[in-house]
């Protein structure tokens, strides 16, 4: 974030470069195949330190044996573990898995909760993955996904000179306008995928390199 430049003009830039990413990503969504906002909240916490691709190899035959909180909740550990094991950290994902169901269904009729509070004092589930599950199973913008993709995409724009999600979360917020949180996300993500990846961003592909201080054209 550059002292040179107005909270005005960064306001100003931040937005063009949204308009410009939403064209260039028309279809930018959520990756984690889901149906309902528990399969959503499965998949979320299975992504820890694993890719979109993968969870979504395992999620079927998962939602298959464990199609709600209730069957989830009186999963075996030992047959749960084998069916998420290729996901990586699968016991302490499986403890998780059970104890968010569990505490679904003693506590809440077997249904998600539907704000930050209740939501991220499930086991498994902490501020980003609890944005996940507002943003894109409820239409609730609730916050900004802070993930490896938007900390880097967000630093080398200038919006945010903070290195801990929470407080790029909070540039983020301050910058953008409440209706674009969910989406925001999901664009630079795509963005940092294709074009502004982490060892040799591609700035000469890049449509919005003449707004981006970090540009390497």
């Amino acid at each position: 974030m550059s002292p040179r430049e107005s909270k005005k003009a960064r306001t100003e830039r931040a937005a063009t470069i949204y308009e410009i990413l939403a064209a260039e990503y028309p279809d930018a969504e959520c990756a984690l195949r889901h149906a309902s906002p528990y399969e959503l909240a499965v998949a979320t916490i299975l992504s820890a330190q694993c890719t979109d691709a993968r969870v979504n190899m395992v999620t079927p035959e998962l939602f298959r044996r464990y199609p709600d909180p209730e069957s989830l909740a009186a999963a075996i550990p030992a047959d749960l573990e084998e069916v998420i094991r290729s996901t990586g950290f699968f016991r302490n994902k499986t403890r998780n898995l059970i104890g968010m169901a569990t505490e679904l269904v003693e506590a809440h009729g077997g249904q998600i909760p539907r704000n930050m509070k209740d939501l991220s004092a499930l086991p498994g589930i902490g501020r980003k993955t609890a944005n996940v599950i507002l943003g894109n199973a409820f239409g609730i913008d609730e916050g900004v996904v802070v993930d490896t993709h938007v900390k880097r995409l967000a630093g080398r724009m200038r919006f945010t000179a903070q290195s801990t999600p929470e407080k790029i979360e909070k540039d983020m917020m301050a910058l953008f306008p409440r209706r674009v949180w969910t989406m925001l996300a999901h664009l630079l993500i795509q963005h940092g995928r294709q074009v502004c990846n982490a060892r040799k961003p591609k700035c000469n592909q890049c449509a919005i390199s003449h707004l981006c201080p970090s540009s390497a054209v």
